[in-house]
Order: C-alpha cells, then structure tokens, then sequence
C-alpha cells in the first residue's frame, strides 16, 4: 500500500499509461493472511516448503544465507516476469501489473523438488537424501590445510574415477547406492581426504571426470585457472574483485564498470539537479532529513 498512498499505484499509472509493465516484488504477495506482514527471506523460505528439506540429518534445518528467496524467488524471477510481460505486450500493446512473491517464486524455483519425489530422491529424512548431504559421494570433506573439497560423483562413471582418485578398490567397497552404508563410506572417505592438502587433490582430481573441485573462498576464486582463463571475475579501479555480469551474450556481452561502487548519498545531489530541483530546494530537503549526502573524502 506505499505506492499508493504516494498516489503512484499500479491503476492510477496504467490509466496514465496502459503500456507500463508494473512489478511489485513482496515477500509474501499482494493478498493472503501475510500480505501485510513484515518478514525476511528465512520467513519466505519456511513458508515456501523449501526450507524443510535444507539442513543436515538430525540438524535443524537452516537457510543458505539469504540468496534463495531475496535473489532467486525473488529478484531474479520478477526480472523473468518483465521480460515476459515485455515480450507479451509486443503483441498485445498492453501493460499489466506483476505480483511477484518471494514464497511463490522461490517454491517455482524448486520445482524440481516437487517433481522428483516419486524417483526415490527425496524420500528419506532430511539430510539421508541423494543431493542434501546423505551421500557420501554428493558431499564436501575437509583437506589437511584446513580447506575442503566438493564431491558430486552421482553417475557410476564418475563415481568410478573418484574411488580411483582415492586410491581405493571398488571391488572391496558396498554399492554406491546402499544407502544403509552411506554413514560409514562418509568416515572412510573424510579420513581419505584429510590425508592431503587441497592443492594436492586438486592435483590428483583436474582432468578427470570424478566431479571433485576446490571449495576456493572468496579470496582464491579469482586466481583460479578456469576463472582466469574466462575472466569470470573482474578487478575495479580500487582493486576490489567482485563477478563479471552473467550469461555471457554473444553478440551484446554486458560492459561492466571498473569504477568503485558509490557511497549512499554520493550523487544525491547531482540526480536532483539533473532533474530539475535547485540548489535551494536541495539544501532545504537535506535541512528537513529528506535527504543524505556522503562525498568521499581524499586521501591526501
């Protein structure tokens, strides 16, 4: 109800101009018992049905910082219904409101989770499953460095080269997939893995097909070879790394910045005259705590 009590509600702008695409991205969606509740995405989370099925066996379940229902259920799936509307209104020259819930997208989003619970994939407990750290062979182990390694060897053939890349003889282990041996496959291969360092693993695994890979921290992504080779991260002009824009487009690739982030508050002033407002009536909106500035200081 904010927009509308600014008198810029979706009816009073579509009247104004019936072609405008207007997003409302919520937690909880524009109607039901929640709509106007406060919440964060560990909320959304819970009421999409997605975080009971995150965590470990006899743990509680816990949610991967906030990237699931914010970013993915939230941002990026309203993106998805721009461009849709977008797309639509070449055909029909029409507009339309968007009521993007971050429990609705984020539940959408895990679709899969849905569908596959008849192939055998989600049917035990949390944490006893194929993808949510039950298998040894779908799981992370820590190196003698104090690093870790990520280990998704599903498919036999890949599960055959990660045996090997152990140094252990598949004729002397149980099936990969007898679940009542899973527990201790995982000590066996814990053990394993803390014998060497993380480099020396990645040394044995590179190349193969065995699907094992470095855990790198955010210290170590950028000086990692395959993302050196497609410059995955980028470097600003004040030698902060952050991700190069992605997909990658072949034709009309994104131009990144390599200028620092800006400071809240740090253009305030030069948008507003851009827009038209006075030197005056900035002073008076910064008086009245409307509005902030915050100009870097040099560093003389």
């Amino acid at each position: 109800g904010v927009m509308e009590k600014l008198g810029l509600g979706p009816d009073v702008l579509l009247q104004e101009n019936p072609r405008l695409i207007y997003a409302r991205l919520t937690g909880f969606g524009q109607t039901g018992k929640y709509a106007k509740s406060a919440g964060h995405d560990i909320n959304y989370l819970a009421l999409s049905g997605v975080l009971s099925k995150l965590g470990r066996s006899n743990e509680n379940p816990y949610a991967p910082v906030n990237l699931l229902a914010d970013f993915a259920g939230g941002g990026v799936i309203c993106a998805m219904g721009i461009v849709t509307a977008l797309y639509e209104r070449t055909m029909s020259g029409k507009g339309q409101i968007i009521d993007a819930s971050m429990v609705e997208g984020v539940a959408y989003l895990s679709s899969f989770l849905w569908k596959s619970q008849n192939l055998g994939l989600w049917n035990r407990r949390r944490g006893e499953n194929l993808l949510d750290s039950g298998a040894p062979f779908y799981e992370t182990y820590k190196t003698s460095d104090g690093k870790f390694m990520a280990v998704g060897a599903i498919e036999p053939q890949f599960y055959d080269e990660l045996i090997k890349g152990l140094g252990l003889d598949s004729n002397k282990l149980p099936s990969q997939l007898s679940f009542s041996d899973w527990p201790e496959m995982k000590k066996k291969f814990a053990s394993i893995f803390a014998q060497k360092t993380q480099a020396e693993w990645c040394s044995i695994f590179d190349g193969t097909d065995a699907c094992v890979t470095p855990v790198l921290s955010f210290d170590d992504v950028a000086s990692h070879q395959h993302n050196k080779q497609r410059s995955s991260f980028i470097k600003n002009d004040q030698d902060e790394i952050s991700p190069r824009p992605a997909p990658l487009l072949s034709r009309t690739p994104a131009v990144p910045s390599f200028k620092r982030d800006p400071f809240i508050g740090e253009h305030t002033e030069e948008i507003l005259m851009e827009y038209g407002f006075t030197k005056e009536e900035i002073t008076n909106l910064y008086s009245d705590k409307v509005i902030e500035f915050s100009k870097p200081k040099a560093n003389l």
